[in-house]
């Protein structure tokens, strides 16, 4: 895993609150010892890199009081959502850091690299950075083959997406252009490689369209949601599972 390779320090006094999966994860694989609480999704494992982890940790909902209770130093976020809490939480004088959504490589660099100066953990970060490199290293040199993911109710990934850099990272010409192409399309002009994030727990009518009997004879290949649906040193795994 990730964090094996990440040297324990000693506690810092930090008091650390994640509100968002993304954040979540970040708190968890670089400061462990800092989480006072995380989000209720990090323990889904089909959601979160993080989920053995995060069950060590108590979960908080999107709650102004219930974070102020805890008395965070810190309380990190995503972009979007929680748009009460966050500015209540700084109206309190609490530290609230918004985190972004990497959409390739090299925003998952610069994104890890601000987590963990936030968090006072550089080396930690490089470590993660250095695994996920030898990752993307290890991958073959593309064959050309056109791969397509499609996700649920049928929408394409698009380009500059982070789905399109993990396909082109594993040496894949990325098939279409976005949007919902539609069962027609898919079946009379299909890739050589369609690639699903279906959580397996979770099925629904969203689905329905990957399960139809006139794309069963494209090669497919299934990749966990918890490695896309958040953009950081992890999102390698998708793209070695992909490039096997």
């Amino acid at each position: 895993m990730l964090a094996s390779l990440i040297p324990v320090t000693p506690a810092s006094a930090a008091r650390v609150v994640s509100l968002n999966l993304c954040t979540d994860e970040f708190l968890l694989l670089l400061a462990p010892e800092q989480a006072v609480a995380v989000s209720v999704l990090a323990t889904d494992p089909s959601l979160s890199v993080v989920a053995a982890a995060a069950r060590r940790v108590p979960g908080v909902q999107v709650d102004a009081e219930a974070v102020l209770d805890l008395h965070p130093d810190l309380v990190l976020a995503g972009l979007y959502g929680a748009r009460t809490t966050l500015p209540l939480l700084e109206r309190r004088g609490v530290r609230v850091e918004r985190l972004g959504m990497p959409q390739d490589f090299a925003a998952i660099r610069a994104e890890t690299r601000r987590a963990a100066a936030l968090l006072g953990e550089p080396a930690r970060g490089e470590a993660l950075l250095a695994e996920m490199q030898a990752r993307l290293d290890s991958v073959p040199p593309g064959s050309g083959r056109r791969a397509m993911m499609v996700q649920a109710r049928g929408y394409v990934a698009g380009p500059e997406s982070l789905a399109d850099a993990v396909l082109r990272a594993a040496g894949f010409a990325v098939a279409g252009n976005g949007g919902r192409p539609g069962l027609e399309a898919l079946a009379m002009h299909p890739p050589d490689l369609l690639v699903t994030t279906t959580a397996p727990d979770f099925p629904s009518m969203a689905t329905d369209l990957l399960r139809h009997p006139a794309l069963a004879r494209i090669p497919r290949r299934e990749v966990s949601p918890a490695l896309l649906l958040c953009g950081g040193p992890w999102t390698a795994g998708a793209v070695t599972a992909l490039a096997r």
